[in-house]
Formats: C-alpha cells, sequence, structure tokens
C-alpha cells in the first residue's frame, strides 16, 4: 500500500490532488515542493504534512506526483531518474502523454512511471484555487503501461479515492483523442473570441454577445502559459485535427454559397444527434452517468426533500445541477446517478414526493 505521497507542485491540480488525498480514508503522509509561501499555506490548510526544502526530499515517498506543465515535468523527470530506486511510483498529470512516456523510457531507471490525465481543471491556476471537489466525477486518464506494472495498482485506488473515474488508454491514442477534445476547442475558443472583438466599426460586437457565445468562448479565458507546452508536444496530432476542421468549415461555406440549405439541416440534425451522446454529467468526456431531470416549484426546501429521501434510501446523487430557474415559479435540476437502476429508482421516489420528472 502507499503510506507516503510526494507531490512537486502545489498549483491548481497539484493542490487538490493533496486536499483531495486528505479526505480519503487513506491516513496518508503528504509532502510538497514548491515557493515557500505557498507550502506555509498549504501547511497551514493542512492540505500537507511537510514542505520540502528541495526536489532531492522527495525519494522517501512510494508514489511522486509532477504536477507541473509539460517542459517542466520533462525536466524534472530527467533530473530525479538517477535517484528514483525500485518501489516508488511516479505519475504526472499533463495533457500530453506520448512525449513523458518516450523520456520516461529513454531514462532506463528504476522505479515505475504510470502517465496520468485527470480531465478537468478551471479557467484560474494557482493553489489559492485549489479544490478538494476538483476531481469528482470527472475523468481521470492512465496510461496503458499500468497493465503491465501490478504494483502500481494502488495508484488506481487513490484517484478513485478522489472521486474520479478512470479510463485507461494507449498514450499515443490519448494524444490523438485531445488534440480534437481539448486542444482544438481552446484554440477555436481564442480564434472566436478574437474574430468577434475586432473592431471594423465604432460598434463593438461583444456588446451584443450573450449566453451562447460565453459559453463557446468560456476556455478563451485560459493563460497562453499553461498551454504553451502542450500545444507544442502535440502540434502535429492538433494541425491534423485543424486541418479536418477546416475542411469541415469549407463544407459548410459552399453549402451556402450553393444555398444547399437541406444539406445544412443534415449537418443540424446529425451535430443534434450527436450532441446528445456527449455525457452531461461529468467534467471528462468517457463515462457517463444516468440522468433524471426534475421539476420543482420556487419554494424553500425542495432540494433538501429530494435529497433526503434519496439518502434514506441509499441511493447516492453523483452531480446534481440548476439549469433553468424563474423566480417565482421553479426551475429543473439535473441529477446524475452511478447506474441506471438508482436513476430508475430515483425518479420513482422523486415522483412519488409530487414532484415531476423524466429521462
Amino acid at each position: 500500500m502507499i503510506e507516503r505521497v510526494s507531490i512537486i507542485g502545489l498549483g491548481l491540480i497539484g493542490g487538490s490532488i493533496a486536499k483531495a488525498l486528505k479526505q480519503t480514508k487513506y491516513n496518508l503522509e503528504i509532502s510538497a515542493f514548491d515557493k515557500k509561501e505557498i507550502l506555509d499555506a498549504a501547511i497551514q490548510d493542512k492540505s500537507i504534512d511537510v514542505g520540502l526544502g528541495g526536489i532531492d526530499e522527495v525519494f522517501s515517498a512510494d508514489l511522486i506526483f509532477i504536477c507541473l506543465p509539460l517542459d517542466l515535468t520533462l525536466y524534472t523527470l530527467e533530473n530525479i531518474a538517477p535517484n528514483l530506486h525500485d518501489g516508488i511510483i511516479v505519475t504526472d498529470v499533463t495533457g500530453v502523454k506520448s512525449p513523458v512516456q518516450k523520456k520516461w523510457d529513454s531514462l532506463n531507471c528504476e522505479g515505475t512511471y504510470i502517465g496520468g490525465h485527470p480531465m478537468t481543471g478551471k479557467e484560474v491556476g494557482g493553489y489559492e484555487n485549489s479544490d478538494p471537489l476538483l476531481f469528482e466525477n470527472s475523468v481521470y486518464i492512465i496510461s496503458e503501461t499500468i497493465r503491465k506494472h501490478p504494483e502500481a495498482h494502488p495508484l488506481l485506488l487513490l484517484i478513485q479515492a478522489m472521486g474520479a473515474r478512470i479510463k485507461i488508454l494507449n498514450p499515443i491514442v490519448h494524444d490523438e483523442i485531445v488534440a480534437t477534445v481539448s486542444h482544438l476547442p481552446q484554440l477555436l475558443s481564442v480564434s472566436l473570441l478574437n474574430h468577434a472583438a475586432r473592431k471594423e466599426s465604432k460598434i463593438n460586437f461583444l456588446d451584443f454577445a450573450a449566453g451562447g457565445f460565453r459559453d463557446m468562448t468560456r476556455v478563451a479565458s485560459s493563460e497562453f502559459s499553461i498551454w504553451e507546452s502542450v500545444i507544442q508536444q502535440n502540434k502535429e496530432k492538433i494541425i491534423a485535427s485543424l486541418d479536418n476542421y477546416i475542411e469541415e468549415l469549407h463544407s459548410v461555406k459552399n453549402i451556402l454559397i450553393k444555398n444547399q440549405l437541406d444539406k445544412l439541416s443534415k449537418k443540424f440534425e446529425n451535430a443534434r444527434i450527436r450532441r446528445d451522446e456527449v455525457p452531461k454529467n461529468n467534467k471528462g468526456f468517457l463515462s457517463p452517468l444516468f440522468d433524471i431531470y426534475v421539476f420543482v416549484k420556487d419554494e424553500p426546501g425542495v432540494v433538501s426533500k429530494i435529497s433526503t429521501t434519496l439518502y434514506k434510501r441509499g441511493i447516492n446523487i453523483k452531480d446534481i445541477e440548476l439549469l433553468k430557474i424563474r423566480e417565482g415559479t421553479g426551475g429543473t435540476f439535473r441529477l446524475s446517478f452511478d447506474s441506471e437502476k438508482d436513476a430508475t429508482a430515483a425518479k420513482d421516489l422523486v415522483e412519488r414526493l409530487g414532484f415531476k420528472a423524466k429521462y
């Protein structure tokens, strides 16, 4: 079992890992290396037990999390490699996996490296924004190399204990996937916002942007420093994804030029169907939950009434979201569950309470 964990980098992800691990049933000793003021804050929060004076102090741990940008992760991995001994598990949290796996394979050192990528985050970074619930219901991708290393399986238990759901992928396949569903949307969001912000008249187009535009450009708030090394290391796969997307845009443009609205209608319908296939339930994208939608009146205590009833029946709500609200009338909540069985039972119980519910 893993008893001692060291975290290199207490930013948003590293800090959230520390806080999440402290809330698990495992009695872990957690140490970390970062700037002194960050370590002091983490000790004050009781997120970590020990602040390390240098990276050379991490080797007494059973598990080392490297929670740094990609370029610094590669640098750190190379620097700690000579002192790693058999029995240490090393993992990282970078958004590109192939370069890190390639670097590890070239080091020929002891210890076990298992690539990881939590598919969650915020638009703002730093320890001050870390959150023990950051991984709740999120997909946490683990490299398929873990299949060859049963000694690293306790890592899976810790990740699950943080509330995440694990998906095992080949590092190359991982990078192809994230190029399309993560890296490309980031670039599109930035491009769309910059395009709309161009002032070709005295009118500021952004003054007329509403919820749909804000949703599409939300990730444009991300700092480039977070993305720079990821984009550089996954550049070829991102370019391939961009080429495919540009081809799709050309197709739409030609449809408009030729006024072929029937073809555009088919694209809308296909997109609507595909959009419904995207999980609405988690921070990731691969492991679906089961949702019900509950319509409630605008009155105090309704959420407590529902949650208490489900709790007494042993039904765990994995996620809850207020979708719509009309002041004085009511609103719609989305409740998510681990299984179809729980969702069905929850719908029945909610309806018995007098609420309207649907799948």
